[in-house]
């Protein structure tokens, strides 16, 4: 789908990131925020609000959403204040606690929600969320205390990517829906030894926690991030170490020591499978379209599950993902109120939903008509199984709201760190971890 950019917001939008390149410009700098010195605009009068991204030159969502809100209300024109994305939650908050951040800004994820909330640093936005659409994923993962503080715009979740090229090769059958995560196991070893002297292998693990924890939190019975009680990690991990040992998978060790990055792992065909976010469809189409990324067959299938109860296409498979929502800075001149609550509503609703699918962005929203605009894109799979991954899914959150959540994640960080580098066992790991969170946080 094409969107007209409106020569208004085109010209505010670069002169914002002018400003703000090298991130963090002061809300007064970006003609917008949480200052109290702004004269209120009269009734009808031209609207400007700042909306706080990151990474604007790569992350096209934010500046998608704010011409398409402003294509609807050309009297609101939405500037985009650049951060940091590796420092993002630090330095919004400590913007926020200075008077100088934005009027609105983005949840990048659920782990740093508690401290925004907690520190009175968000609009009451109920009024908003009780006219969302109830297909509206995550939406009540913002709920505290009986109010709404935030929207959800987005709602990724993790599934399967394979390449179906690549499968063919090794003579292994491509998923089906139907793996568990034992079946996974099989397939990367059997793609690894089918390649031969290939340099691909037979599946790729990022770095980070949430590719083993947020499966293992999600699918696991009784699992609770904040009992402490972390046993159910442990399967989750020996595969993971199997895996890595077996060398179907590239070590811990390498990734973080060489860099490696996911976008390149899967893009230039060195992994047959890959667990990832929604979020990559986008940036793998960028990548072959620009030719940082190899012209491929590939597809998504569910994530493998802990057993066969919820495999198949008549089930629904299991998965996590954190919403990404929108908030108000409580700061804002109060004439500007509405707009941002309009805006809100439109980035959580239909508008803003088929905006981002037409970039290859997941919305919170997958209505059938957004469903279509996604996979009209060209470059974007079209077989069933990929439709049915991305459709049909039980996500659950990879970071449950509550005061000790940031606390107990920073600790299984380490945790992550010490199995993978095998440091320590899985089991001393884990011990370790209950014992630190009995001391630090319990």
């Amino acid at each position: 789908m094409k969107r007209t950019i409106p020569t208004a917001a085109g010209a505010a939008a670069a002169v914002v990131l002018a400003l703000t390149a090298c991130s963090g410009g002061t809300a007064d700098e970006a003609g917008g925020g949480g200052g109290d010195d702004t004269a209120a605009p009269a009734e009808d009068e031209a609207v400007t609000l700042s909306l706080a991204g990151w990474s604007l030159s790569t992350t096209p969502e934010f500046q998608t959403l704010a011409d398409a809100f402003h294509e609807e209300n050309p009297d609101v024109t939405v500037e985009l204040q650049e951060y940091d994305a590796s420092e993002y939650d630090t330095q919004m908050t400590a913007d926020l606690a200075a008077g100088s951040a934005p009027d609105m800004y983005v949840l990048k994820n659920l782990k740093n929600f508690w401290t925004y909330y907690d520190g009175a640093q968000l609009l009451d936005v109920s009024d908003v969320t009780a006219e969302l659409d109830p297909a509206t994923g995550g939406a009540d993962f913002y709920e505290v205390d009986g109010a709404s503080w935030a929207v959800p715009y987005r709602q990724d979740s993790w599934f399967l990517y394979y390449n179906q090229d690549l499968f063919d090769e090794a003579g292994v059958d491509a998923p089906d829906g139907s793996w568990t995560w034992d079946d996974y196991v099989t397939a990367a070893k059997d793609v690894t030894e089918g390649l031969g002297d290939s340099d691909a292998l037979g599946a790729y693990q990022h770095s980070w926690q949430s590719v083993v924890q947020g499966f293992a939190l999600a699918q696991s019975e009784g699992a609770e991030l904040t009992s402490g009680d972390f046993g159910y990690l442990e399967p989750f991990y020996d595969r993971a170490v199997e895996l890595q040992d077996s060398g179907a998978q590239v070590d811990f060790g390498t990734v973080t020591t060489n860099q490696l990055t996911y976008q390149a792992q899967f893009g230039t065909q060195q992994a047959a499978m890959m667990p990832m976010g929604s979020w990559y469809v986008a940036t793998l189409l960028a990548q072959q379209e620009s030719g940082d990324a190899d012209e491929f067959n590939w597809g998504m299938a569910p994530i493998p599950q802990v057993d066969s109860s919820t495999t198949g296409m008549d089930a629904t498979p299991v998965t996590f993902g954190d919403p990404t929502g929108l908030g108000i800075n409580p700061a804002i001149d109060e004439a500007k109120v509405d707009a941002a609550k309009e805006f809100l509503a439109f980035a959580a609703g239909e508008g803003g939903a088929d905006a981002l699918a037409a970039i290859g962005i997941t919305p919170a929203l997958l209505s059938d008509g957004v469903v279509d605009t996604y996979f009209g894109l060209d470059g974007v799979p079209g077989d069933e199984l990929s439709q049915f991954a991305f459709a049909t899914h039980d996500t659950r959150p990879e970071n449950p709201v509550d005061p000790d959540t940031a606390a107990l994640q920073n600790i299984l960080g380490d945790t992550h760190s010490e199995i993978m580098s095998e440091s320590s066992s899985v089991a001393d790991a884990i011990a370790g971890a209950e014992d630190r969170a009995a001391s630090e946080v319990g």
